[in-house]
């Protein structure tokens, strides 16, 4: 296995910092988070907030003397070098007097072995080395309009504010729409700087599912011995070689389901470090219409009688279903919602419903007929169903119809007038040969 201080010197540049994302690095404005026990060391403790300013670069170069806006403490101005450049990708550094800024949380990280089964092997030694005596900060921060979300692990030489990038894990996959059965790719990259010597000892990757306070593990791989965890979700996996050569530590769903939909963690582990990245993932499949009867019988003035309109196969849950009525003039209106019924799930976690609509066609002025049509409006996007209804008897005929009774009148009328015209001559030809 190739040593990892090699392995990522290649890794999230080339995917992070590409094109315009890294032409400047950005002045962070962030929020420094700390808890302090209380009084006495009892078991209460307060949560401060103190404003922050995080000033980005790449390459390591003495601080110059920064002033501290009058609302930032000088204390809580730190210097953060990033030769990955993650933390000057575009989305984390807005345009001058833009009023959205990226968010941003910095929290002191207290280094400690992790218990897990697949990131425990990375500290055997029971010695923690002398290295992590030093200040160390995690940051989480979001990009605009979602475009990224990244955490960082920073260290710092005790008594400095000249942090420097150890451990990053990033996403641009923040939140994620599927088709129902599609392949689905979860965004996680990872970076450890080759300097530390934290990142010769390898790694571990693990991906974690929640959803409404149900959480399950998904996927686990030790990077240091080249083993996944004895559970593993179906249809879930890694690009291993991806991996380890470009820090690829994205996570393959062949196949979407309803039951994928939720919120996604990546975690990495380094010896002693652990940065994670939250995604949401929703499967959405829209509704499938189906109108029941079809074709609708012939209707005649004052005639009611029920149609039903049937949507199955969407997910996830919200849907609105309506009614519509287009004449015979072109004209639509609304027919309300119906009768709704609840929802049913399938065998495969999606969703069904329907509605009832009572038609009579002299209350609800159909006229001499028109198209009927079913609306579902659904996060998948909005799917219609119509079916056509023909009113006979309608008591005020239109024109063609008007002109057509006159047709028929006028046969009738010139019919009648041969019949008679008929009879009479043959009643005088037989009284003239009586006669003679």
């Amino acid at each position: 296995m190739m040593n990892i201080s090699t392995i990522y010197t290649l890794c999230l540049v080339a995917a992070v910092c590409c094109g315009e994302a890294c032409s400047s690095c950005p002045v962070l404005e962030c929020w420094f988070v700390q808890e302090k026990t209380g009084r006495g060391g009892g078991l209460a403790a307060a949560t401060t907030l103190e404003k922050s300013l995080l000033h980005i670069q790449t390459d390591p170069h003495p601080a110059e003397s920064q002033q501290a806006p009058p609302d930032i403490h000088p204390d809580r101005v730190y210097l953060i070098t990033d030769p990955a450049g993650t933390l000057c990708h575009r989305s984390l550094n807005p345009p001058r007097g833009s009023v959205e800024k990226p968010q941003c949380e910095i929290n002191p990280f207290l280094p400690q072995p992790s218990t897990l089964k697949w990131a425990s092997p990375l500290t055997d030694s029971a010695s923690s080395p002398i290295y992590l005596q030093a200040d160390w900060f995690s940051t989480a921060l979001q990009g605009l309009n979602g475009q990224l979300a990244v955490s960082t692990i920073t260290r710092a030489p005790t008594a400095t504010k000249e942090h420097r990038v150890v451990l990053s894990v990033t996403t641009t996959t923040v939140s994620v729409q599927s088709r129902l059965g599609g392949p689905v790719l979860l965004d996680c990259g990872l970076w450890a700087d080759p300097s530390s010597p934290l990142s010769g000892s390898g790694f571990a990757v693990e991906w974690r599912y929640q959803f409404r306070g149900d959480g399950r593990l998904v996927l686990a791989y030790d990077g240091k011995t080249d083993r996944l965890a004895d559970v593993q979700e179906e249809g879930a996996t890694l690009d291993y070689e991806g991996l380890h050569q470009r820090g690829n530590a994205s996570l393959i769903l062949r196949e979407a389901k309803v039951r994928h939909s939720g919120l996604y963690i990546c975690t990495v582990y380094l010896p002693y470090l652990v940065a994670q990245v939250t995604m949401e993932l929703q499967v959405v499949e829209p509704p499938s219409l189906s109108i029941h009867p079809s074709p609708l019988p012939l209707a005649v003035p004052g005639q009611s009688f029920t149609v039903q309109c049937e949507a199955s196969g969407f997910a996830p849950l919200a849907l609105e279903l309506s009614w519509e009525f287009k004449g015979t003039d072109g004209k639509s209106r609304p027919l309300g919602s119906g009768s709704l019924t609840g929802h049913r799930q399938a065998w495969d976690g999606t969703y069904s419903q329907s509605t009832r609509l009572e038609l009579d066609s002299a209350e609800l002025d159909l006229g001499r007929g028109g198209e009927v049509t079913c609306v579902a409006v659904h996060l998948g996007g909005t799917r219609r169903a119509s079916v056509t209804l023909n009113v006979i008897g309608f008591s005020s005929p239109s024109i063609e119809d008007s002109m057509a009774m006159v047709g028929v009148a006028l046969v009738l009328y010139g019919l009648i007038k041969f019949v008679s015209w008929t009879v009479t001559s043959s009643g005088n030809k037989g009284r003239r040969q009586k006669a003679t």
